[in-house]
């Protein structure tokens, strides 16, 4: 099977390298549609290898996307932005799905690379080369709809994923939607979607979002409510995957295990349940944001019983651990972080939530393995180790615990400057430093 990578860019130079070496040995050509650059992207895309073509940019992401799709000539489709790479770990998966006949799209999981929120989201970006494949939607472009279809009228076919991380994205980090100016452009496009498509879940769901990332949240909630009533009346309107729900650590152990170990690709079913999960979601953040605690939990709940991919969860999981906290129910906030350990040993801020909890607790050694854990996964982790210090110092290890609070300074010296002076005035008062 042939397969082809199929991308939209403008002025991506300094990602777009990166991104074609991801995958460039594991395709059979690169088509890339530059929409407007003014940067050396085309030249970059080329002196990869890439076929280069040309579109006029307007405001429209799934013309540009239709109209790269024409110049593509292999049997199946990878789409990836010039702020996601490959990964290595997934293409003998990936090379095993597409040699199968029955499948017309692969989800993809996408790891969100520094995200404050959920670190990893379902993408539909593995597909036949199919001539009613098209993407919908002027921005969060997708092929779901067509897909949807299609499968109306060729019931042979299937829909499938890939368990574990096959791309990671970098888009979502604070200094790239600042860069991008990606929530003006994002605003801009679904508003105008939203008028002749008033009731669409996805839009109300993606819309209703930003605006509460973005301080609109009676706007957002209003969105958010609305796709919520429209996604339950009619479930089902795209056709994703999904796996069994999860409620506790030991059946998320069990279903991810078998997640795992199965066949290569799963089997997607019709009812679409990751709408559901996110317009949940975003609910309970516009709920936290208002300190209504209750309405948050609940919708967070709500969203851990859907039957989805269980690393999807994770935002939801650690995001509830997060208000039971704060309510004082340590024992159900550990809960919820032990979860988020059982779907992704590497959760960074799993381990370091556990480890406070533990701290609250008063079960000292435990705290200390996981802030140990937390920092072992990433050792810039500067609050990770100012809390270890506090640990340490409690059960009298002075040195080691001065050891840390220095570290922990380090860092915030690099990216907090007042944490770092406030910790060493307060180790000073201590006679510590």
């Amino acid at each position: 099977m042939k397969l082809s990578l199929c991308m939209i860019v403008k002025n991506e130079a300094a990602t777009l390298a990166k991104c074609l070496n991801s995958v460039r040995k594991v395709v059979d050509e690169m088509v890339v549609l530059d929409t407007g650059s003014i940067d050396r992207t085309p030249n970059i895309a080329q002196q990869l290898g890439a076929k280069v073509h040309h579109f006029k940019w307007c405001n429209d992401f799934s013309a540009a996307r239709n109209a790269a799709l024409k110049y593509v000539s292999g049997d199946w489709i990878l789409v990836l932005d010039a702020d996601e790479t490959l990964t290595a770990a997934i293409v003998p998966q990936l090379r095993e799905a597409i040699a199968r006949d029955e499948y017309l799209l692969i989800n993809l999981v996408r790891q969100e690379v520094g995200a404050e929120q959920s670190p990893y989201s379902l993408v539909s970006r593995l597909f036949r080369n199919h001539p009613d494949i098209h993407f919908d939607r002027p921005y969060h472009a997708l092929v779901d709809d067509s897909v949807s279809a299609i499968l109306t009228k060729e019931p042979h076919w299937q829909v499938g994923y890939l368990p574990g991380v096959a791309l990671l994205h970098t888009g979502y980090q604070k200094s790239a939607i600042a860069q991008n100016n990606k929530y003006a452009k994002a605003a801009t496009a679904m508003s105008g979607f939203l008028a002749t498509h008033p009731d669409d879940p996805y839009v109300c769901s993606k819309l209703g979002a930003l605006y509460v990332e973005t301080g609109k949240i009676s706007q957002g909630m209003e969105l958010l409510k609305r796709g919520l009533q429209r996604a339950t009346a009619s479930r089902g309107y795209t056709n994703q995957t999904r796996v069994g729900g999860l409620e506790n650590p030991q059946s998320v152990q069990a279903d991810f295990g078998r997640v795992a170990a199965g066949n290569s690709i799963r089997q997607g079913v019709e009812e679409n349940y990751d709408i559901l999960y996110e317009l949940h979601y975003h609910l309970g953040i516009a709920y936290s944001r208002l300190q209504k605690s209750p309405q948050a939990i609940s919708h967070y709940q709500a969203a851990i019983k859907l039957p989805i991919y269980p690393m999807l969860k994770l935002g939801a999981y650690n995001n509830l651990g997060n208000l039971l906290k704060a309510a004082g129910d340590f024992n159900g906030a550990k809960t919820a972080y032990a979860t988020t350990l059982k779907i992704d040993p590497t959760f960074v801020v799993g381990h370091y939530n556990l480890a406070m909890i533990f701290k609250a607790l008063g079960l000292f050694t435990d705290a200390i393995a996981c802030y140990k854990n937390a920092i072992g996964l990433n050792p810039n982790y500067a609050e990770a180790y100012q809390n270890l210090g506090v640990v340490l110092l409690k059960v009298g290890n002075h040195q080691d615990s001065l050891t840390a609070f220095r570290k922990a300074i380090a860092l915030h010296e690099i990216y907090n400057p007042e944490e770092a002076k406030r910790l060493r005035q307060g180790l000073r008062e201590m006679e510590l430093m």
